[in-house]
């Protein structure tokens, strides 16, 4: 944890977990000492809104698979999450359904052939909508982060688009960032 809340870092959330394994997020929450869970407030195929759309590269209002999650830490709501799935590669998957997933989604995305090799993550922040300040419990004036991430597979197809919201004044977003140096020559 940081001095500010909860301290996330992305690679996790978007690496394939190995068999057995538990999701991510419950195993980043007792890594830090807390315990992490999750709500399925809604699975099932929706019409993309606009910068979903946009997200995938897909035509407005196309249809798309999506859960939306409230994130709890120690029982209270820290995010929430939207992840939208192309309706060819999630229908009728148990992406469109509101059971637990086992190892969470990427390692079912990645058993159904789609694995992730680029991810493209814009964080704004911003004044929460009043359902969002609501389900966060949020007091007066407390800004939140929107976290939007586009996770890509081969042939640099957008398979994965998760819009995330969750409070400023509880969250650290960490990026660790490796490059490949090549020398001239």
């Amino acid at each position: 944890m940081s001095e500010s809340g909860w301290t996330s870092t992305s690679m996790p959330y978007v690496t394939p977990r190995a068999a057995g394994d538990t999701d991510a997020w419950t195993e980043e929450a007792q890594a830090g000492g807390g315990r992490g869970g999750q709500r399925i407030l809604h699975a099932g195929e929706v019409s993309a809104p606009a910068e979903v759309a946009r997200m995938l590269g897909l035509p407005d209002a196309a249809l798309v698979v999506v859960r939306r999650r409230l994130i709890e830490l120690d029982g209270e709501p820290t995010e929430l999450t939207d992840t939208y799935y192309p309706a060819d590669i999630a229908a009728g998957t148990p992406l469109a359904g509101t059971a637990k997933i086992r190892g969470g989604a990427v390692t079912l995305l990645a058993a159904l052939g789609h694995v992730g090799v680029r991810v493209v993550e814009n964080v704004t922040a911003r004044m929460p909508r009043d359902e969002e300040r609501e389900q966060l419990r949020l007091g007066a004036g407390e800004p939140v982060l929107h976290l939007a991430r586009t996770t890509y597979g081969a042939a640099d197809r957008p398979i994965q688009a998760d819009v995330m919201v969750m409070p400023a004044g509880r969250q650290q977003l960490r990026y660790e960032i490796r490059l490949e140096l090549s020398r001239p020559g």
